[in-house]
């Protein structure tokens, strides 16, 4: 059993140019626990773990591993396993072969690379080229890279991405089993309702900013109960004799400030009072994200949506006027797509719209980069060649074609 260590982050602080991309953060990560890293695109995510992970350097502030940066770590595979792209292999290399070479660097046996294989559930794709794995395929073979050295953290970006509900179910009792041996786990993710299933705690940012932290019971606050009666003034009389509070959710229906289901009940018995419904109801993961960091996505504009035309015709997010109903085109440069190798030898780095990449007169890069050419002025699309009688004659290239088929 490998005890983990306590990540801190303090008054981490990142700048390119004028535009800051995380902003003062402060959040511990807790050994034994799983902690979700939760923002939209652009929020800070990836260049606060880049940062994490020595991959770049903080502005201001720290982040620190076990009391130390990840480069003051004497041997950080043992210490520190991390994915944060499921891209960084040969494609031409076996998976087998893509963890030995990363193994050889660090002194670890063959008979480690087994194991993991063995233990991410990927043994038959072992010595298939790596190129033609899905994207389930290539998340289990970076956990397995990430797992080589057996470390005390363990930091994933998007861990879940290209999983099917079996893998998603199976990686999820597989965090809780590492967890279970003491490890610290740091997952980013998208998904969250799977989120509200996995962790322990939650770490909640936008904009590179702190809005919200805490265990997953604590956001979900105490739980209320939701009644549906013939009556409800009635019930509300009845349970204000209780001294229980309760509010009107419409209609038919009020919602209780208790969790006691058998006292509810008991209430509306004695009062006489049928009940249609009675459920507990409690704020989920979704709506408290939505709630905290709906309409402020710097890349958005002012309080836009991705998508949606405004009043004035214009769609959020875009650099040029777009009509209500028309198509929008995709004018968007090409983010920077360079990985960064970081010093783990299972260690890569994700490019996140709004922060480290894009071009260099947008630091903002990903969604926000657009370009502001006149659409209007672009080169009328080539003419398309006349559809062939297939009764025709072939031509010579309708030969040549053949030939060349033949000879594969």
């Amino acid at each position: 059993m490998t005890a983990g260590a306590r990540i801190e982050v303090r008054d981490l602080t990142k700048r390119f140019g004028s535009f800051v991309a995380v902003d003062h953060l402060s959040f511990d990560v807790e050994p034994g626990r799983i902690t979700g890293f939760l923002g939209p695109n652009g929020a800070g995510k990836t260049t606060s773990l880049r940062m994490l992970l020595g991959l770049i350097k903080a502005t201001s502030g720290s982040a620190t591993i076990g009391g130390q940066r990840y480069r003051d770590l004497k041997d950080p595979i043992n210490v520190v396993g991390s994915a944060l792209e499921a891209t960084n292999f040969h494609p031409g290399r076996t998976g087998r072969d893509h963890l030995r070479v990363l193994a050889a660097t660090a002194g670890i046996s063959d008979r480690r690379v087994d194991e993991m294989l063995e233990l991410t559930g990927i043994p038959a794709a072992a010595r298939k080229r790596a190129g033609g794995y899905s994207m389930g395929m290539r998340q289990r073979l970076g956990l397995a890279a990430a797992l080589l050295g057996d470390p005390k953290v363990l930091i994933l970006d998007e861990p879940a991405n290209g999983l099917d509900p079996e893998g998603i179910r199976w990686l999820r009792g597989f965090l809780r089993y590492l967890s279970g041996e003491g490890k610290t786990i740091l997952i980013s993710s998208h998904m969250l309702q799977e989120v509200e299933q996995t962790v322990d705690d939650v770490v909640i940012i936008s904009n590179g900013r702190l809005v919200k932290q805490g265990t997953i019971a604590q956001l979900h606050g105490r739980p209320k109960l939701e009644v549906r009666t013939t009556d409800r003034e009635r019930l509300a009389g009845a349970l204000r004799i209780a001294d229980v509070t309760s509010e009107d959710l419409g209609a038919d229906g009020l919602v209780a400030h208790t969790d006691d289901l058998r006292l509810v009940g008991d209430v509306a018995l004695r009062a006489g009072l049928p009940i249609y419904e009675l459920k507990t109801k409690q704020t989920d993961l979704e709506s408290l994200f939505f709630e905290l960091t709906e309409g402020q996505n710097r890349n958005l504009g002012d309080g836009g949506q991705p998508g949606l035309p405004g009043a004035d015709g214009q769609v959020a997010g875009m650099g040029h006027a777009q009509t209500a109903g028309e198509p929008v085109r995709d004018l968007s440069g090409s983010a920077g797509g360079a990985t960064a190798a970081g010093p783990s030898a299972s260690t890569a780095a994700a490019s996140e719209p709004g922060e480290a990449t894009g071009h260099a007169s947008d630091p903002t890069g990903g969604d926000a980069a657009y370009d502001h050419r006149d659409v209007s002025r672009e080169p009328a699309r080539p003419k398309e060649a006349p559809e062939r009688d297939w009764r025709a004659a072939p031509t010579e290239r309708d030969a040549q074609q053949g030939n060349e088929g033949a000879n594969e």
